[in-house]
């Protein structure tokens, strides 16, 4: 028998798992009893931050995320904090100042973020150069990952997926990830993927991040493991399957083997501290407990679903697990919830009309905007700026050109507004300088780097934040 693969797992109940099921509500003191705990597992890395949260913070939950970052620098001492990084979105919805994005990830990488997820919503290696750069050049060195952002459409196959990871390892990217936000990515598609990418990319690590949102994903992972996978995206049982990731605890099982069945398994889920060793599942047990604690803590206070159907129509629609969680959440809001199936329904043709886009942040809330726009009110009787700003080329090439008529006709976007290079209207962006400097004119006059960055990404949002925070005219600390 050959020798079993050796796998690790990035565990994502800090960040992905509960902004796919509750929202990104869970607060930095609901992490904290457990931070050790899971410090000791043998994870390759802890995603817990970017993404959602940042936003989150601010907006929702009263924290700064700095100081969230820094809390979990001083937890965990042994396992990698990872981020997820929308390029040149950073963590926001614009494109941002090149100066603006490499003071971003020199300070995210300061305060203690080992691995750096990077990708762009439109597979646009043009929109990653600057990050991908930023982090590579980081003191601190830590790792730095690029995304294909996978998704299906009659313009998407697995070579081109390929001859992106190419050019990512070309740029200087230490791995690949595989990101399937939707949970899109079929078994034996993934088995064909994977066997390509490893052909290609040599001894360079290839991960795998899938939701379980159209129910493929335990069997995608085992096909993956088959072909190769290096690295496999997992969440504890209380915030895992539903739109979130396959559970942590279950893939541990599936590769135990069996005490009273002699069988071979071609893979073996490892330590990333110590190979010789495999992760422990009962060690998971109290953690677990404790997360399935603040579950309930979530859905009570914030009024959440918090457990989502499987639903294989999501090869259509195409929404990713952590917007599903806040679509439902919106709608309820705005009494539209009877509108969910005609919203799903019309998500693939605003996608088409839109070249194709692949769904994820901040793309798929664009598209699902528009989509609840035609709900709403009819097709593209109004449209938003963010998606004519997408349809336009501000976001950067669409998978597939956007129809001339559509955009001038339809949308009735002046030609003249049609950009062809977006890294040109990234230098006319607002510099850190800039930012810095409309801060301190608001009466804050001793602004950190964090805090100028916190309120470039979400303008509004941070200044509430510095008025609860920071005293006017000196911006210190109460």
């Amino acid at each position: 028998m050959a020798e079993p693969k050796k796998v690790k797992i990035m565990e994502t109940v800090l960040r992905d798992g509960h902004q796919s099921l509750c929202a990104t509500r869970m607060r930095y003191r609901q992490m904290e009893p457990m931070l050790a705990s899971l410090d000791e597992i043998g994870y390759k890395a802890l995603e817990a931050w970017g993404g959602a949260t940042f936003d989150t913070c601010l907006r929702f939950l009263d924290e700064d995320p700095w100081e969230r970052l820094d809390k979990l620098k001083a937890n965990l001492k042994k396992t990698p904090i990872q981020m997820l990084l929308r390029g040149q979105n950073l963590l926001g919805y614009n494109h941002y100042s090149n100066d603006v994005v490499e003071k971003f990830v020199k300070c995210a990488s300061k305060h203690g973020i080992g691995v750096f997820r990077i990708f762009d919503a439109l597979n646009d290696v043009n929109n990653l150069r600057v990050a991908i750069k930023a982090a590579l050049e980081a003191p601190e060195k830590p790792e730095v990952q690029g995304c294909l952002v996978y998704t299906i459409s009659p313009v998407h196959g697995n070579d081109v997926f390929v001859k992106l990871a190419k050019e990512l390892k070309d740029m200087g990217c230490h791995s690949i990830c595989i990101k399937d936000m939707s949970g899109l990515l079929a078994p034996y598609i993934a088995y064909d993927l994977v066997t390509k990418l490893k052909a290609e990319l040599g001894d360079t690590p290839v991960e795998l991040h899938t939701h379980c949102t159209s129910g493929f994903g335990h069997a995608t992972y085992i096909k993956a493991i088959e072909a190769g996978v290096d690295i496999i995206d997992c969440a504890l049982s209380p915030f895992s399957c539903d739109t979130s990731q396959p559970c942590t605890e279950t893939i541990l099982a599936m590769f135990e083997g069996s005490k009273h069945e002699q069988v071979d398994i071609p893979a073996v889920v490892v330590n990333a501290r110590d190979e010789s060793k495999t992760l422990d599942r009962q060690a998971l047990t109290p953690i677990a407990k404790h997360f399935l604690g603040v579950k309930k803590e979530l859905i009570e206070e914030f009024g959440l679903k918090g457990y989502f159907d499987v639903n294989p129509n999501v090869l259509d629609f195409q929404i990713p697990g952590g917007m599903l969680s806040n679509l439902t959440n919106q709608l309820k809001e705005a009494g539209m919830e009877d509108k969910y199936q005609d919203l799903l329904d019309e998500m693939p043709r605003v996608r088409k009309d839109a070249g194709y886009p692949p769904l994820v942040t901040p793309s798929s809330q664009i598209v699902g905007t528009m989509a609840t726009y035609n709900v709403a009110y009819g097709r593209y009787v109004a449209a938003p700026k963010e998606f004519k700003d997408l349809v336009r080329g501000k976001f950067g090439r669409t998978p597939v050109p956007v129809d001339r008529d559509f955009i001038t006709n339809t949308l009735k976007i002046p030609a003249d507004q049609i950009i062809e290079d977006c890294s040109v209207e990234d230098a006319k962006a607002t510099t850190f300088e800039q930012f810095k400097a409309e801060i301190i004119d608001k009466g804050f006059l001793n602004p950190t780097d964090e805090d100028v960055l916190s309120y470039a990404l979400f303008p509004q949002v941070a200044e509430e934040f510095f008025k609860k925070h920071y005293k006017p005219i000196t911006a210190y600390k109460r």
